[in-house]
């Protein structure tokens, strides 16, 4: 039985189902997704894209961070 993940925050679910479509794109899977659905492409497919969105969204949230932080990139090595 598939997993429902629930999104936290319901407004956001327009912005995640952008993202999904232009991971697809990317990744070069839109015309399989247009031509079967999301019900049908493998496990092996929305996994992909599935992976490839937490990696732009955990890069977007660094980026927030780093912003938040003072605007650039600091020196993690320490010398």
């Amino acid at each position: 039985m598939p997993r429902r993940r629930r999104i936290v925050l319901p407004e956001a679910r327009r912005g995640l189902d952008r993202l999904k479509y232009e991971v697809a794109r990317d990744l070069g899977l839109a015309d399989d997704v247009e031509r079967r659905g999301w019900g049908d492409m493998t496990t092996r497919e929305v996994g992909h894209i599935g992976g490839q969105m937490v990696r732009r969204m955990v890069r977007r949230a660094e980026e927030d961070m780093a912003r938040e932080a003072g605007g650039g990139r600091q020196n993690e090595g320490g010398g």
